[in-house]
């Protein structure tokens, strides 16, 4: 008998007792809203009721353009346990994207707050989440009790849109099957349970907020949700909610420890897990995070939204974790190294349960990625070391040549940051005459440093081979980031080539 594939909207369900709570929205943080599991499953029911009051079916695809408040989850889960499947929509894209992710995808109902129902195309039907009219959330709710949808091998989950960082977003097609397996699987793997408390401030739209979230509804959690990140009310909130569980990319984390002043004389000793991804963390912001939080596990994660984030994860015999390790293969995953001298580096394919079904109209970019037997070419670099762990070493998009080196950003910005003066670091190529290419970086000091460019680069030559050493050191204030937190490489590579072209010309800035 095959195993019965579980709604994915339907996660939680297990839990229902009154008073256990499943959600602190602070979207008004003065005003905190504190939810339990009973209210958030009905609004949920009530919401997937309404889907079927008005006629949708199996397959239909609805617009979530929100931000992170309580009302996101609660549609996004709730049309689901209809059988409905929401698109994740970023609320930082501009119109023309948006209308293009709506006709891509079908979309034929847009559940969106107020304040960003002018960013959609002319005419489009819509649920405004925070009016109180007949057009809003509370007049769509039908409620009363529901049977969900029973997911067929495929059936559609949910569709999130990639970045779009070369081109225009892809939708991934994500089943219940697969991401109902994920939820199990990296909730397991990080010990999840209902005493926790998982402060979440990543987008809901992105693959690192809501893996974040399958990870608290399957362990019956807590999750205290923010409307974006913001260093300063971060502390805060972890501080007066005592969240067990933080979470975020490297560079929140960074902005995060700059906050000197909120953190000093502060015992973190109930925070048990911290975990970072989207990129690599250098051995000082790792130093800086344990020193925090003196009784956290911390892990890096590494996750593909085509593939999840149910990749990698803790020992199977429970043997300690490489400190800069992204985890052991989970059971259930194939991967292969290719490209690389041999099968222990290279770029990474995947074959596993928690692949996607494909893209959303586009079948060239499923040639391109997925091969006849099935393998993922996930674009990123790894390496596995003698005993088995896996390592993120960058983007293959991300690397670049300079005289005929490679040269992996990440591993030159972990070296820079080693620099005890150094708070963060990002290198990218700027175009080279001579060389083809070759490494700018771009360094936030230390608060209070009077360090130089020359102290950088002897830095660098001291500790790299001399082709990664970067030939100008940019100093700025702040690194800029793109919608979901990460460093916008694009941007800093923009500004490269712009700085590279004024010193040609002899107007060095």
């Amino acid at each position: 008998m095959s195993e019965e594939i579980r709604n994915l909207g339907s996660l939680g369900s297990n839990f229902r007792d009154a008073g256990h709570t499943a959600i602190i929205d602070l979207y008004d943080p003065l005003n905190p809203r504190v939810i339990d599991y009973p209210a958030y499953h009905s609004a949920c029911d009530a919401i997937a009721r309404g889907l079927l009051k008005r006629g949708f079916k199996p397959g239909s695809r609805i617009g979530v353009l929100c931000s992170n408040r309580a009302e996101f989850l609660q549609i996004f889960y709730g049309a689901m346990r209809a059988g409905v499947a929401p698109v994740m929509m970023g609320i930082l894209q501009p119109p023309e994207t948006l209308a293009w992710i709506m006709q891509d995808s079908e979309v034929e109902l847009v559940f969106c707050e107020a304040a960003l129902r002018e960013k959609l195309p002319s005419g489009t039907p819509i649920v405004v989440i925070d009016s109180d009219g007949t057009d809003g959330l509370e007049a769509f709710k039908d409620g009363g009790s529901l049977v969900p949808f029973r997911p067929e091998h495929d059936s559609l989950a949910f569709i999130p849109y990639t970045s779009g960082s070369t081109g225009r977003p892809k939708g991934v097609l994500l089943s219940h099957r697969a991401h109902s397996w994920v939820a199990e699987k990296i909730s397991s793997d990080r010990d999840f349970s209902p005493s926790d408390r998982m402060i979440v401030a990543a987008p809901l739209y992105h693959k690192h907020g809501m893996n974040s979230i399958k990870c608290v509804l399957y362990g019956g959690s807590t999750v205290v949700l923010m409307p974006k990140f913001n260093a300063r009310a971060y502390i805060e909130a972890i501080n007066k909610f005592q969240t067990t569980v933080v979470s975020g990319v490297p560079t929140m984390f960074a902005m995060m420890l700059q906050q000197r002043d909120l953190l000093a004389g502060r015992d973190y000793s109930f925070v048990r897990l911290a975990t970072l991804g989207g990129a690599p963390a250098s051995d000082e912001l790792l130093d800086q995070v344990a020193d925090l939080f003196p009784n956290a596990m911390i892990n890096l994660i590494f996750g593909i939204t085509e593939t999840s984030a149910a990749l990698f994860g803790r020992h199977p015999q429970g043997e300690t974790r490489p400190r800069h390790s992204v985890g052991w293969p989970i059971a259930g995953n194939e991967f292969r190294l290719v490209g690389g001298e041999d099968g222990n580096f290279g770029t990474l394919h995947v074959r596993g349960r928690g692949m996607m079904s494909g893209y959303v109209k586009n079948p060239e970019q499923m040639k391109k990625r997925i091969d006849a037997n099935g393998w993922y070419n996930t674009g990123d670099i790894l390496r596995k070391d003698e005993k088995g762990w896996f390592y993120f070493v960058g983007r293959s998009d991300d690397m670049f040549t300079s005289s005929g080196h490679n040269i992996y950003p990440a591993e030159v910005e972990l070296m820079l940051e080693r620099h005890i003066d150094v708070d963060q670091a990002v290198v990218v190529p700027a175009p080279d005459k001579i060389k083809h290419t070759v490494p700018y970086a771009f360094i936030v000091k230390r608060a209070g440093s009077a360090l130089n460019e020359e102290e950088v680069k002897q830095h660098a030559l001291k500790n790299a081979p001399p082709y990664q050493y970067p030939r100008r050191i940019v100093f700025v204030d702040v690194l800029p980031v793109n919608t979901v937190g990460k460093i916008d490489r694009r941007k800093l590579e923009a500004e490269a080539a712009r700085l590279t072209e004024t010193t040609q010309v002899g107007k060095v800035s």
